[in-house]
């Protein structure tokens, strides 16, 4: 109850805040600054002049998004002149001041391009791949030859900072803990999940990645990494207008894929539907050698395999927007996502343990079929309040989420002794299913005078998470449970609360703040059916954030942030059930996992407004991490979640070099040192700590007849996770790019991995036992894909909307 007190408290401090914001009312002159397409300039200039001879009087900059705000003036007559390179100056119509405080807002201001200058000029443009900006890094992804025919899996595990582990866990900065969102959407998804959902997204369909290492208090606070963002295209062009596209790809196995998407703007309905179909196929080979140590009687375990399968993948995200009035709009969005997957393991392995007379041989086939599928339902609510710009927006989330998983697992074991064979065999089957139900209200309101903005929040969520397995064997030809193996039912809720404020303000024309808190409070309980049940936890958290940005000198701005974030246990990890994978591993759930908590800081330098140098230091509280358990006794090796200490210092520079007016290079480097401690199965901590090192060069050139190229170097030293210990690793990719027919339709041809380089190698030492791991994922392959462009209408502007919702990462998708 007095955690409830102090949330109900904080939700009456915000309310007297907005009261207090929307008491103080400046007078200002803003708008919005368009090109001929509808779409907002990102530059330009806005200047105040006398109505009567013309002069200047005073002027602002046109800011990113298109918008101007202007301090209103003393009484009298005047007008505003719109200017930006290349286009017609705009002369807006005359107004008068004749009372304080007066405002106006002149709404959509379309400046016309300069038809001079069009003649004269002809651009060959190359957008920059990287854009880091105060709060973000923005990776470009709509309309490269990489993205054709990939997933989205794919160009996220290759963004600067991101690396994915070979279980889909993803680090950003040598840190685990990231969140992904989809158009500001969080996925509830993590692990193999989310791999599955990110594999089924075709990358054609992405416009852009928003790597948020430092999110402020207006997203959830879950993530404590940070957050990586989905930008996917948006629709731009009126009438009836889209695309089509298919592609075929080979990595010693065929894949294909080919989807479409349609636009239909007509009046004050704005409405898309996409539907995308893909066959990937899955192959993947390794080895291992493994080391159990025993009072000088060492047992060693090596072994090799290979996995081969292919998943089908539909997905369907069909959407409407209807505009009440020039002000208000409501919307609806539902996406739905499926994957069916068939894949076969098959390992032989030789044991040598001194206890026995000779060798012992292990042949283990395991086959797996899956079903995932979800369905999210958004409804949604945009409203401009009045003429500063206030907006208040609010949207309902409803998702499904179910996953199906069979599996056999046959295991024929031989002794060089002569001991008589043995054989076993079982079947599981593992149901699992969410139900999430999240609601949110986000209220906005500008500060013309000082240039700055107060936010307000609140978050409602809640989630049932139920996931089953049962174990079962054949007896005289029929189908049993395995009264061996324990069959558990694992059923857990979640409610959170939340609420922020965020304001942020220019200070000084050298100094800018953002500030904010976000309070979440979390009420979860789980019962594990029959063997034991959670202890319920209840826990009020306060998460602050702030930003300082500084100008040091036009060619030098700096900006410091910090904040603090959780990352709760993922659902699946909570189950306590036991998962074989082969005949001396396995995986296990830990129920009794507490939520990690990170403080974050970080300081970006920008020199020349192009090179950027962003330092970092994280520090986190029972880090949430694989530790495997040797049992050497049984020759038998556990993979669990636990709780671990880390702390990263990292540093990453951005670099974008032109080399001539059709060659850029985009050059990215992060130095991270980590360091991590965890306490093992005999109660002794283990330290590990390295300084890894990755860079990648992404190089973009307009070759002659059209052609594009795109070649992208990575490479990543060794480096260090917990009790793991990671060899170096690098890859080059190649794509080339064509447009025909006016640009309607375009042909790419990418090969990935050409030297067959990118290669998972590690080691896990824990007191003397070692495993040690060589694998690769046939990342090297060819990809052909083709797209068509049509469109019957002329462009408009598509509001911008933005939504955020936390709990599908940790469940299942997007």
């Amino acid at each position: 109850m007095k955690n409830l007190y102090n949330f109900l408290l904080l939700l009456a401090a915000l309310a007297f805040l907005t009261q207090a914001a929307l008491a103080q009312t400046p007078g200002s002159l803003t708008g919005l600054v368009v090109d001929e397409k509808g779409q907002p300039m990102s530059y330009g200039t806005v200047a105040l002049m006398k109505a009567s001879d013309a002069t200047l009087l005073t002027g602002t900059a046109i800011d990113l998004e298109g918008k101007f705000s202007l301090k209103a003036p003393a009484s009298g007559k005047y007008f505003l002149r719109v200017s930006a390179m290349s286009y017609a100056n705009q002369d807006l119509p005359a107004f008068e001041v004749t009372a304080s405080p007066f405002s106006r807002d002149f709404g959509k201001v379309a400046l016309k391009q300069d038809a001079k200058v069009l003649k004269e000029v002809t651009v060959h443009n190359l957008r920059p791949s990287v854009d880091v900006q105060a709060d973000k890094m923005v990776v470009s992804v709509e309309g490269t030859a990489m993205a054709a025919g990939n997933t989205a899996y794919d160009v996220l595990a290759k963004s600067p900072g991101v690396w994915v582990d070979q279980d889909g866990n993803i680090q950003l900065n040598g840190k685990q803990g990231v969140k992904v969102m989809v158009d500001g959407k969080l996925t509830y998804l993590d692990g193999k999940q989310l791999q599955t959902m990110l594999q089924g997204m075709p990358a054609d369909n992405l416009k852009n990645l928003e790597i948020i290492a430092n999110p402020s208090a207006k997203f959830d606070a879950e993530g404590t990494a940070g957050i990586i963002n989905i930008n996917l295209k948006k629709n731009t062009l009126t009438g009836l207008n889209g695309s089509v596209y298919g592609g075929y790809s080979y990595n010693s196995k065929s894949g294909a894929n080919g989807g479409v998407n349609l636009n239909l703007k007509q009046g004050k309905w704005n409405s898309f539907g996409t539907i995308d179909l893909a066959q990937r196929p899955r192959k993947r080979t390794f080895s291992m050698d493994r080391t159990f140590t025993r009072e000088g009687q060492n047992a060693t375990l090596t072994q090799s395999g290979k996995e081969e399968g292919e998943s089908f993948s539909p997905s369907a995200r069909f959407g409407t927007d209807y505009d009440l009035n020039k002000n208000h709009s409501v919307g609806a969005t539902v996406s739905l996502n499926q994957s069916r997957s068939n894949s076969g393991v098959n390992t032989t392995s030789t044991l040598f343990d001194p206890r026995e007379t000779g060798a012992i041989f292990n042949q283990t086939g395991t086959h797996n079929k899956g079903k995932f599928s979800n369905v999210t339902l958004n409804a949604h609510y945009v409203g401009k309040l009045d003429t500063l710009g206030s907006t208040l927006s609010g949207d309902v989330d409803v998702a499904r989420i179910t996953e199906d998983n069979f599996s056999d697992f046959l295991n024929d074991k031989t002794f060089l002794s002569g001991k008589a064979a043995e054989q076993e065999y079982f079947e599981n089957e593992n149901p699992t299913s969410y139900q999430i139900y999240a609601a949110k209200v986000d209220y906005s309101r500008p500060f013309p005078s000082i240039k700055g903005k107060l936010e307000l929040g609140a978050k409602a969520s809640y989630v049932e998470s139920d996931n089953q397995i049962d174990f079962y064997i054949f007896e005289n030809g029929r189908k049993v449970r395995d009264t061996k193996r324990a069959a558990d039912h694992f059923i857990y809720d979640e409610n959170i609360y939340a609420a922020y404020s965020n304001f942020s303000a220019s200070l000084s024309p050298k100094f800018t703040l953002q500030a904010g808190l976000r309070a979440e409070y979390t009420d979860s309980k789980g019962n594990s059916i029959p063997n034991q049940k959670v202890t319920p936890r209840s826990y009020l958290d306060f998460f602050p954030s702030v930003f300082v940005q500084q100008k040091v000198s036009d060619n030098y701005t700096v900006g410091y942030n910090y904040s603090r974030r959780i990352y709760r246990p993922r659902y699946s990890n909570l189950n306590p059930f036991r998962f074989y994978i082969d005949a001396n591993t396995y995986a296990e759930g830990n129920p009794y996992l507490k939520p990690e908590y990170t403080q974050s800081f970080q300081v970006t330098q920008t020199f020349k407004k192009n090179y950027n140098l962003i330092l970092g230091y994280a520090y986190t509280k029972d880090d949430i991490s694989e530790v495997p358990s040797f049992y050497p006794e049984e020759n038998k090796m556990i993979f669990k979640q636990s709780n671990v200490e880390s702390e990263v210092i990292n540093a990453t520079a951005v670099v974008p070099v032109t080399i001539t007016s059709k060659w850029n290079m985009n050059n990215n480097v992060t130095v991270a040192r980590q360091s991590y401690t965890t306490l093992v199965l005999d109660g002794s901590k283990i330290q590990n700590a390295q300084t890894m090192l990755s860079a990648q060069i992404n190089n973009n050139i307009l070759l002659p007849k059209n052609f594009k190229l795109e070649v992208n170097g990575t490479y990543r030293s060794k480096g260090v996770f917990n009790v793991y210990t990671t060899k170096a690793a690098g890859w080059v990719d190649v794509a080339v790019k064509r447009s025909f027919l006016s640009d309607k339709l375009e042909a790419n041809l990418a090969v990935t991995d050409i030297f067959r380089s990118n290669k998972m190698q590690g080691t896990s030492a824990v007191n003397g036992n070692q495993n040690v791991i060589d694998m690769y994922n046939y990342g090297r392959g060819v990809r052909v894909n083709l797209r068509y462009r049509f469109n019957k209408g002329e462009k408009f502007e598509v509001k911008k909307r933005s939504n955020s919702l936390d709990e599908l990462n940790r469940a299942g998708g997007n």
